[in-house]
């Protein structure tokens, strides 16, 4: 099932909430009255969609989308994509995200980081004029998101497991994903992910999910580890982290979640993790040889895909705002080369 097909209604949901500046949910401490200040003069690039790492990589999925699709009849809204892309994505916009990031170094910390950088390195894959300036635009805040990572990453002696925004496994893992950061940085984070998870064993499935997850704790850190770790050591790293897909026992990871309320803004989480875990799932099967835990693997790919994809285009703010991303990840998956391990 191609993005293809979503492209333009996802273009559409993109662009109307990176522009829509309210609701807003600032997400940092206010310490005096300056602080209260309009979104757009805080976050003169990242102020729409809700909150910063929403706006963040919903830009990410206009990038995305141009980069599969530019000016073709499947995707007749390159055009005020690139517009507005230009509009937010200046030098002088992101030289005040980058103060803000520096300022506030716990600030949307690690997720939104990661999404930064991605966007900047889809900037870079997208290539061309607009590409270009775009992806030069977004240097000084990477540059912001290495500092950043060289100060947190020595003292993060445990990961976070749980399945919203501060997971460790998911933003790291996107991280190496970019291509974008210096090589020691990149070793760092590669070397944190061994720490934290090579010695990992019978994760315990049957917690998962919680009631408002939009990661899985258990296949994000899969995941990550898919990145740092050769087919084969990788192999062996599933088979002692999750033994039950090699059993053929039950695995509640399989299972499609149970989502009471598309409407309630936390139970809705869930419609993202049938999404993240379709991601997931796809890419941990990928790195596996032919077999029955590659087909279980992927069949439960197909069947997450299915419930979740029908939620994206609701018309609920509660969902628009973000959801659409995490569709293009789990439509997309696969369709580039993975990046060889370092």
């Amino acid at each position: 099932m191609p993005l293809t097909a979503y492209a333009a209604r996802f273009a559409r949901l993109a662009l109307a909430n990176i522009t829509r500046e309210y609701p807003h949910s600032p997400a940092h401490l206010m310490t005096s009255p300056d602080d209260d200040v309009r979104p757009s003069a805080l976050h003169p690039a990242f102020h729409g969609a809700y909150d910063w790492h929403s706006s963040v990589h919903m830009h990410w999925l206009l990038v995305r989308l141009l980069r599969r699709h530019g000016a073709t009849p499947a995707f007749p809204e390159a055009a005020p994509v690139i517009a507005v892309l230009d509009r937010h994505l200046t030098p002088e916009n992101i030289a005040v995200e980058a103060a803000c990031l520096l300022d506030r170094p716990s600030f949307e910390r690690p997720y939104g980081w990661a999404w930064l950088v991605a966007l900047a390195a889809e900037c870079r894959a997208y290539g061309g004029a607009a590409g270009g300036r775009w992806a030069k635009a977004l240097a000084p805040g990477v540059a912001a998101v290495d500092t950043l990572l060289a100060g947190w990453l020595p003292k993060a002696t445990y990961p976070v497991r749980h399945g919203n925004h501060p997971n460790s496994a998911f933003a790291l893992g996107l991280l190496l994903d970019t291509g974008e950061l210096p090589a020691a940085t990149t070793e760092a984070v590669r070397r944190r992910l061994l720490d934290w998870f090579a010695d990992d064993h019978d994760a315990p499935t049957h917690w998962e999910p919680s009631g408002q997850d939009f990661l899985s704790p258990a296949l994000t850190e899969a995941d990550a580890m898919r990145r740092v770790l050769d087919g084969e050591r990788f192999a062996a790293w599933l088979d002692r982290f999750l033994p039950a897909l090699r059993s053929g026992a039950a695995c509640p990871l399989l299972d499609v979640p149970v989502v009471s309320d598309h409407a309630d803004p936390q139970i809705g989480h869930l419609l993202g993790l049938t999404l993240s875990r379709t991601a997931a799932l796809r890419s941990i099967a990928a790195a596996l040889p032919d077999g029955p835990v590659r087909a279980r693997l992927a069949d439960a790919a197909a069947a997450h895909l299915a419930a979740g994809l029908p939620a994206v285009e609701r018309e609920d703010f509660t969902t628009d705002h973000w959801l659409a991303t995490f569709a293009a990840l789990a439509l997309d998956t696969g369709s580039d080369p993975p990046r060889p391990s370092s």
